[in-house]
């Protein structure tokens, strides 16, 4: 700012001006008036009303400093808006910009953009895709719209976008191996057991092409899918993922990806938890690996149904529990446990087993005897709860029986028509005039019989204790694909080109990622939903040459925000150069 005046014929009047840029063009902005020479001397009580005048505006320079500036903003009631003006913009996306650029994405857009021959700024479309799948998850034209409602407007064009995609697409490889070295730097990846399961993803066509192809949908649609493997830390930050055809068997997934980690994430040493559906003889013999350059082994879940018979027999007897290592002195029986006394206590049983699996290899495939743990654990608890889903499924069969309904055929392992029988016949053999359904009581005394057991098989000669609680975070990568799912909505996917969808899940990826160190850096105190809506509430009215003036509510989780990224825009109003600052901080 600076002091400004104008003189006529009888006074000189004096102001603090300033100028700003509006549309392109400088322009002297009235901050404040503070009235002619003779008013100033006779409300002030001075000599020299000049002096006086740029002692203010000195002042009011220094309180800008301090970030205690004033302003006045005028409004008419009578004044249109200006046609077409966005006045309006989230301020959210600052809190990821930090985050992205701590991960050295920015870098990484650099280096890839050394090695192609394009105009466009690779950083600032990837960033864009990041931040608006995060806080306004859409199609990436709608997306190239909402990045413009962030107070950093885009330098790129809607077309740039889908250029840059088949970009991201040839480096996916590259993106992962550097993004989890410079993930490394922010804090020690913890790797010493890593989680690895699959999931897909539909689109809305009708005939399947590359890797779009008809499969067994985990959402039970009848529309092409792609496969996603994804590898997660125990801190539930992802670190690598795969696509392949809707149609492929998700087993042959896990090693391919393992070794490119072997390969460009310098990992070496860690143990794969896997549940029962990726845990075959090839990925379990992979794994049983035991060198002085490496280790690696397994924790995967195991249904005692599929058991041998002596083992399920094992797995179900009465006797030989304990309530922590199979060592231990002090045995338990099932049948003497009390309901209420027993119902927070797991108690566990263990033993090593040898299992004949048949191995894929490049020379083909061969028998091979796998040894491992079996470790087995019940729960009343566990139990209670079982029982507790499987009556409300009972009684969903029970009314299915009720209305009528005459195809009954669905039997999947959670359908509750899996305990409905129907006779087609009398008990002469006869062929009866009408069907008779009912309850299957046999069905429902087979399942009981495995309530509030749990088995796992690992390779490792670790305490019970430690295999139980590395296997208990599975959960969290099923969380991740609910995430991307549900709160990113990465389906169903509308592009159509094989690069451009292996570039969308980067993005999805990458912002799974970006999401998951937010979360960290807030404790883990917040859920999505509250973390998500207070980013994406978070707007900010821009008066030209003043500033932002928030208008969303401020809370405790804005105050934690503020708090862990070190800086604040809760204020009465964030000058244009602080805010400038602010968004020149999240970038270094």
């Amino acid at each position: 700012m600076r002091l400004g005046w104008t003189t006529s014929k009888y006074s000189t009047t004096y102001r603090a001006v300033k100028t700003v840029r509006i549309n392109g063009k400088n322009k002297t902005q009235i901050v404040k008036s503070f009235g002619s020479e003779k008013q100033i001397c006779e409300k002030y009580g001075v000599s020299d009303a000049k002096a006086w005048a740029k002692e203010q505006v000195r002042l009011m320079n220094e309180a800008e400093k301090e970030d205690a500036a004033k302003f006045n903003i005028e409004l008419c009631s009578g004044t249109d808006l200006v046609l077409n003006e966005q006045r309006r913009f989230n301020g959210g996306y600052l809190f990821l910009q930090d985050i992205y650029y701590d991960l050295g994405l920015h870098k990484i857009c650099r280096a890839i953009s050394s090695r192609h021959s394009f105009e466009y700024n690779l950083n600032d479309i990837l960033s864009r895709l990041v931040y608006t799948r995060i806080l306004y998850p859409s199609s990436k034209k709608n997306s190239y719209e909402e990045s413009k409602r962030f107070i950093e407007q885009p330098s790129f064009e809607l077309h740039d976008i889908y250029r840059a995609l088949s970009v991201l697409a040839e480096e996916t490889d590259y993106i992962q191996s550097r993004l989890f070295k410079n993930s490394s730097a922010i804090q020690k990846r913890n790797t010493q057991v890593i989680y690895y399961d699959c999931t897909n993803f539909y689109f809305e066509i009708d005939s399947a092409e590359d890797d779009k192809q008809f499969g067994k949908s985990k959402e039970n649609r009848p529309l092409p899918i792609v496969g996603m493997g994804l590898f997660m830390d125990m801190d539930g930050i992802p670190i690598s993922f795969c696509i392949y055809p809707g149609n492929r068997n998700e087993q042959t997934t896990m090693i391919p990806l393992e070794k490119k980690m072997l390969e460009s994430f310098d990992m070496s040493k860690f143990i794969v938890c896997t549940d029962a559906g990726l845990s075959s003889a090839t990925n379990r013999v992979f794994n049983s690996y035991d060198q002085e350059d490496g280790l690696r082994g397994y924790i995967t879940t195991q249904p005692i149904k599929t058991l041998k018979k002596h083992l399920q027999e094992w797995c179900l007897a009465d006797d030989g529990w304990s309530l922590d290592d199979s060592n231990s002195k002090t045995k338990y029986k099932l049948s003497e446990l009390d309901d209420e006394k027993d119902k927070d206590k797991i108690f566990y049983k263990t033993r090593w087993i040898k299992e004949e699996g048949i191995v894929h290899t490049d020379s083909g495939d061969k028998k091979q005897i796998i040894e491992q743990k079996l470790i087995v654990s019940y729960s009343i608890k566990y139990r209670n709860y079982q029982r507790h889903v499987r009556a409300g499924q009972i009684e969903r069969a029970q009314r299915i029986i009720e209305s009528g309904e005459k195809t009954i055929n669905k039997k999947k392992q959670n359908d509750p028509k899996r305990f409905i029988k129907t006779d087609h016949a009398t008990k002469d053999g006869e062929v009866a005039d009408k069907s008779v359904s009912y309850i299957d009581q046999t069905v429902i005394e087979n399942e009981e019989m495995y309530d509030g057991f749990y088995a796992v098989c690992t390779n490792l000669d670790d305490s019970i204790s430690s295999i139980v609680k590395s296997n208990k975070r599975r959960w969290e990568i099923e969380e991740c694909f609910r995430i991307m799912k549900t709160d990113f909505e990465a389906r169903p996917v509308y592009l159509n080109r094989q690069d451009r969808i292996l570039a969308h899940f980067m993005t999805c990826f990458i912002s799974l990622i970006v999401y998951r160190y937010l979360e960290n850096k807030l404790d883990n105190k917040y859920t999505i939903d509250q973390i998500l809506s207070t980013l994406q509430e978070m707007d900010f009215m821009k008066y030209e040459g003043k500033g932002y003036q928030p208008v969303y509510t401020r809370t405790e989780l804005t105050d934690a925000l503020h708090e862990a990224f070190g800086f604040c825009t809760s204020k009465q109003i964030v000058p244009i150069a602080k805010m400038r600052n602010i968004c020149s901080q999240t970038k270094k």
